[in-house]
């Protein structure tokens, strides 16, 4: 049958045709992670990767900052959703590490859609056995730094004590933790750059700091929280007082620019009905940091 209709874009992140999207040549990985178990307040993150997804097929390829079509510098492959409803947590946790580690023997750069944040933990842990000396920048409204969380050292909520038992991090945008948190934070590797530090200061005052804070290899958490529920409120906690689009990828562009991002997760999107605004900021964000990283 020959065709005499035209058919919708793939369904893959960014609607990419079959030359730009194969997992060979590419070399983004986008691994959608539909995890959603330690969820303690608004629930639906499991819905986060396939809004992403569906969201980027509506972006305008060409990238007016970088003046070219990113997915053309690099590839943009996108996987099948991992099962993570199936056995127990801890289960699912270990087959992220594995499939993690897979895509870095592989030579890809991974792009991990959340799902809740527990999911960065195992992500981590793969990034630190392949690269060595890794740090981790979250961008975050919240620390994430309880030993654990209603009996769960595995929570959400403590993703990152278990990230800084791995190697240090750098968290900016913080501004929610709780007594817990604050009397712990002197004792672990991190550094914290506090919303309300930030928010309002210009660029060039905290920027650099945080660059230079992190080490030569990096792993780029986003927590969608981390910007003010102006731009995202399409998060199950989300914070007054955050980050915008303008910080966020100007903190971005920086460390692509001087260190090694070597992998990199965003999670927490809660779709809602009728805001599109923050599923496409997210697919946004994601391309436009593949653009940081593969076209500069």
């Amino acid at each position: 049958m020959i065709r005499s209709y035209t058919e919708t874009l793939p369904d893959n992140f960014g609607g990419l045709p079959q030359e730009n999207s194969n997992y060979p040549s590419a070399r983004a990985v986008i691994f959608p992670v539909p995890l959603e178990r330690t969820t303690t307040y608004m629930s639906g993150t499991r819905n986060g990767p396939a809004a992403i997804i569906a969201a980027s097929r509506n972006m305008e390829t060409y990238d007016e900052e970088l003046g070219c079509e990113i997915y053309k510098k690099c590839g943009i492959a996108t996987l099948r959703p991992i099962d993570t409803q199936e056995g127990t947590l801890e289960h699912v946790l270990a087959e992220l590490h594995t499939a993690e580690l897979g895509l870095l023997n592989d030579g890809k750069f991974p792009v991990a859609l959340g799902g809740e944040h527990s999911l960065t933990a195992p992500l981590v842990a793969a990034a630190a056995k392949k690269f060595s000396g890794l740090t981790v920048l979250q961008i975050d409204a919240h620390a994430d730094l309880r030993e654990a969380y209603q009996g769960n050292a595995a929570s959400h909520a403590s993703v990152m004590r278990r990230v800084v038992e791995i190697c240090p991090a750098v968290q900016v945008g913080i501004r929610s933790i709780s007594v817990e948190e604050a009397e712990a934070i002197p004792t672990l590797r991190t550094k914290i750059y506090w919303g309300k530090d930030i928010v309002r200061a210009p660029l060039e005052t905290w920027i650099p700091r945080v660059v230079a804070d992190l080490s030569e290899h990096v792993y780029l958490t986003v927590d969608l929280d981390g910007f003010d529920p102006a731009y995202v409120p399409a998060t199950g906690t989300p914070e007054p007082g955050g980050l915008d689009w303008v910080q966020v990828t100007s903190l971005i562009r920086a460390v692509a620019a001087k260190k090694r991002i070597v992998a990199m997760d965003v999670v927490e999107l809660l779709p809602q009905p009728g805001d599109h605004a923050s599923d496409f900021l997210a697919a946004k964000l994601i391309y436009k940091t593949l653009g940081y990283i593969f076209a500069r």
